[in-house]
């Protein structure tokens, strides 16, 4: 396909109102945004997408996970679409971009389009993939891996939140099961643009980051058994305390990922004591452990090296040690010839940029094993994210967005 002219891009001012519009909706404590899946928030910020959308002359379908897909038409009936989104639900002090960057963006886009009368060969979706951070519901990306087929619908349908409600029950409470069949779709190509999430192209001074690969996770759920008793009556020896497990099992998590360092990382990131209380030693932890690398044999390896260790550690303080992986996918290779479509539209435009691996799971990983795939990242201030302060400029958002549009636009097609 013809690459598109060096002039074409986004109206930055429109794509930096519609994100601080969407910020309005589940607000956070802190200047973020707390619109977690399947909640009423989410509900309301889908129906402003929606709105937004069919304003824009984009229809819609919705798969019986909730995905959004809203389609501008191609010229050729029989082309294959290009898709191109990312999320709207966030983290509890979620920030107001992860995710949702990448689905206006690509709204953003298409308004373009229309903007100037630019038509394509190849459709164009914009997508809204339910439930991808998991903060609610795990695992992560739970909606695009049905449609991928990494997990079973009615598996993910059963998944239930910290109250006990099913993810299946609130998808129809908030009104958005829909009756297309999900994994049905066939996609020509999917790119996501997201925001970086960490700190290397802020610190490099880049305007891009073009994507190569993913991280591969490993989500490891440890309970630590011991037993509970007063903390004040207890002779020290004769305690079986589970938080020791937990302090151990720490540091031996952070000793493993600095020992496979710079190509891992690693942390407990949720941590549960019971029954949690001042006077009481604790008899119970549950925690998880989030492994990641873009290395299978070192991912491998990290979690191996946790089930030989940390049994030891914990028998040697009288408490017992169990897991089990909760979460998990291998490191994702995007596809050549979206990732050079992405890097060739950085050079025509002019945008320094630089070839990076994604730290951070993202919906793309999953639709990379059904169809050719590609991510664009742009900086964030001092890479913070799954924060309230996280923060990027409407240069760096620009930025990003019209790299997206380029490497759509080449991908579907123009017609003269």
């Amino acid at each position: 396909m013809s690459a598109p002219a060096a002039n074409l891009r986004i109206n930055p001012d429109r794509l930096w109102d519609s994100l601080m519009e969407m910020a309005k909706i589940g607000p956070g404590v802190a200047g973020g945004n707390n619109r977690q899946t399947l909640t009423d928030e989410d509900g309301e910020g889908r129906k402003l997408f929606q709105r937004w959308c069919e304003e824009a002359g984009l229809t819609m379908g919705v798969d019986t996970m909730g995905n959004m897909f809203m389609t501008r038409p191609g010229t050729d009936p029989d082309a294959l679409p290009v898709y191109v989104g990312s999320h709207l639900d966030t983290q509890p002090t979620g920030g107001k971009y992860d995710g949702v960057l990448g689905v206006l963006g690509g709204l953003e886009l298409v308004r373009t389009l229309n903007d100037l009368d630019i038509k394509t060969k190849h459709p164009i979706v914009v997508v809204n993939w339910t439930n991808e951070e998991g903060t609610r519901f795990a695992p992560a990306m739970l909606a695009s891996g049905v449609f991928a087929g990494i997990h079973e619908q009615d598996w993910a349908y059963d998944r239930v939140d910290a109250k006990g409600k099913r993810f299946g029950d609130e998808l129809e409470r908030i009104g958005w099961k829909g009756d297309e069949e999900v994994g049905a779709r066939k996609m020509h190509a999917l790119f996501e643009l997201h925001i970086e999430q960490g700190p290397i192209l802020e610190a490099q001074g880049k305007d891009i980051g073009v994507v190569t690969h993913g991280q591969g996770l490993r989500w490891i759920q440890c309970t630590v058994t011991g037993k509970e008793s007063h903390t004040g009556s207890t002779p020290m020896p004769m305690r079986k305390n589970a938080g020791r497990g937990l302090a151990q099992i720490t540091e031996l998590v952070h000793q493993i990922a600095m020992d496979n360092a710079p190509n891992a990382v690693g942390a407990i990131g949720h941590i549960d004591v019971y029954p949690n209380s001042r006077n009481i030693i604790p008899g119970k932890v549950v925690f998880t452990i989030d492994f990641r690398s873009h290395e299978i044999d070192t991912l491998n390896g990290m979690a191996e090296r946790l089930m030989a260790e940390a049994p030891k550690l914990c028998e040697a303080l009288g408490v017992s040690f169990e897991a089990e992986i909760v979460g998990q996918f291998d490191p994702p290779e995007f596809d050549h010839g979206c990732v050079k479509a992405i890097r060739d539209a950085a050079e025509r435009l002019g945008y320094s940029h630089m070839d990076i691996i994604s730290g951070a799971g993202h919906d793309a990983c999953w639709i990379n094993r059904v169809a050719p795939t590609a991510m664009v990242m742009c900086p964030c201030v001092d890479g913070l994210s799954h924060n309230e302060a996280e923060e990027i400029s409407k240069e760096w958002a620009a930025a990003g967005a019209d790299v997206l549009m380029h490497a759509v636009v080449e991908t579907a097609g123009v017609v003269e």
